[in-house]
């Protein structure tokens, strides 16, 4: 137990540098491309020297003025270089607590502390950069897991404290670490390879304007000389790199992904380069869901993730929290009743929309691709094949969505399978739906449909959960379920 304040380990005054010029890198990228144009380097390297002397200073004495302090039942943060900021966790409001490792981290022996709260402010959220991984366990220890009870106290009032004695022991518990195939297979059928190719185009754009004018006629006369099947070679060449790089990407970022289920909370372990360990209270969770890419889908694999009530909007993070990166849908059901035998998986029972509801989902999917199909017949009319084929891959798009949407209610949970690109399968507690909407226009009125619209929480401002052009009669069905069922 801390009694005194303490600092952070020197190294977080690298971290804050390396956080702060990452920062600064973005806007001033703009800047640098106009005053090199403008033969102004000198002065641009000027300015940049500045801007890293100040801060590195500033990162200096963000270091020296921040201490932390363990007392009793609480955390306290003091902060700030000329406002002084404190800041006092109790940890009986600690949701989570977050151990990860980068490179730089296991090179001196360090750990990051993320701490989150309960709340919907995610300023009262903390993290401690970087401290030794024997002060990073010992704050895990004190915070997560409370004092026993005294000896005055009575059974009764120990269980409504609802007190964690002691740290779980992992023997026994069920514990799950996925294969290098599977990470293989995952990072190869993922939609980062997606992402690298988009990140490639905008790094480029960003480049061009610095390249001079010459390198692109020569550029452009060398590949004239090459031929189209050259090209055609190279750009299959460059599109494999990325595809390797993105299974790399993944490799490197799930390594050994480990989740393990204790009482009352599921703990993920995860990376090769950066370790990172998770932890997701069970009582947080708000629904428990399935995706499949149509590349998944089609191999007969799917990846696992939760929808957690949470302040944490950090774009870094997805929304939802991935349990499981890739798993044969198969097995899902038995890994739910491992790790998650709280809900129930079964789509065998499944109510889908109508058939006069087909229109609807053909006309959403395809009335821009027709609109191009009218313009380009009219104006261009001998390439009216290409937006016609377009049109055609949408429709089928439409026709999926349509043969997807569906749901299926007990009576503790609700299971609602979706489509945009990828099909998603989410089962939600009743407890857990937050708000229930029916919505219907002249059209659905008229053909007894309806839109049904579920809301759950989530890490960002809420999860919608749509069923458009239902029955009236099904739609009424959840309605009476959603309001009139006692909830426990």
């Amino acid at each position: 137990m801390m009694s005194n304040p303490k600092r952070l380990h020197p190294a977080a005054i690298l971290f804050d540098i390396i956080q702060a010029l990452k920062q600064s890198i973005l806007g001033i990228l703009p800047i640098a491309i106009v005053a090199i144009s403008n033969g102004a380097l000198f002065y641009l390297i000027i300015g940049a020297a500045v801007i890293i002397v100040l801060i590195i200073l500033s990162s200096v004495l963000s270091w020296f003025r921040f201490t932390y302090q363990l007392e009793e039942d609480q955390l306290r943060i003091e902060r700030g270089i000329i406002v002084r900021k404190k800041r006092t966790i109790s940890k009986h409001r600690i949701q989570s607590i977050d151990l990860s490792q980068n490179v730089i981290h296991r090179i001196f022996g360090l750990t990051k502390v993320a701490i989150e709260t309960a709340g919907n402010d995610s300023s009262t959220d903390a993290a401690l950069s970087a401290v030794s991984m024997e002060d990073g366990r010992m704050l895990h220890d004190e915070l997560k897991y409370k004092k026993s009870v005294s000896d005055s106290e009575s059974p009764e009032a120990s269980e409504e404290a609802d007190i964690d004695q002691t740290e779980p022991d992992e023997s026994g518990l069920p514990k799950r670490t996925i294969t290098l195939k599977a990470l293989i297979i995952t990072g190869s059928t993922s939609a980062s390879f997606g992402v690298l190719i988009g990140l490639f185009a905008a790094a480029f754009s960003q480049v061009e304007a610095l390249i001079p004018d010459q390198f692109y006629d020569d550029a452009a006369r060398l590949a004239l000389s090459l031929g189209m099947q050259i090209m055609i070679i190279f750009a299959i060449l460059v599109i494999l790199f990325l595809w390797i790089l993105s299974i790399l990407y993944t490799v490197i970022k799930d390594w050994k992904f480990t989740i393990t289920r204790y009482e009352k909370e599921l703990f993920i372990t995860r990376g090769l380069l950066e370790k990172k360990q998770t932890t997701i209270p069970l009582k947080r969770i708000q629904a428990v869901g399935i995706k499949e890419s149509p590349i998944h889908q089609l191999l007969g694999f799917a990846r696992i993730y939760v929808e957690i009530a949470s302040a944490n909007t950090d774009n870094s993070q997805e929304v939802n929290t991935v349990i499981f990166p890739l798993l044969r849908k198969k097995e899902f059901a038995s890994f739910l009743s491992e790790f998650l035998p709280e809900y129930n998986y079964s789509t065998d029972n499944l109510i889908h929309p109508p058939k006069k509801a087909l229109p609807y989902y053909l006309w959403r999917s395809i009335n821009i691709p027709l609109l191009a199909v009218i313009i380009v017949g009219i104006l261009f009319s001998s390439y009216i094949w290409i937006p016609v084929i377009i049109m055609l891959v949408f429709g089928v798009m439409g026709f999926a969505v349509f043969r997807s949407i569906g749901y299926a209610i007990d009576e503790q949970q609700i299971t609602v399978q979706t489509r945009l690109v990828s099909k998603d399968t989410a089962i939600i507690p009743h407890r857990r739906i937050q708000a229930l909407q029916q919505k219907q226009h002249l059209l659905h009125r008229k053909q007894a449909l309806a839109t049904l619209d579920m809301a759950i929480l989530n890490k960002g401002s809420g999860r919608h959960f749509v069923i458009k052009e239902l029955r009236t009669t099904d739609s009424y069905l959840i309605a009476d379920w959603y309001s009139y069922r006692d909830i426990e």
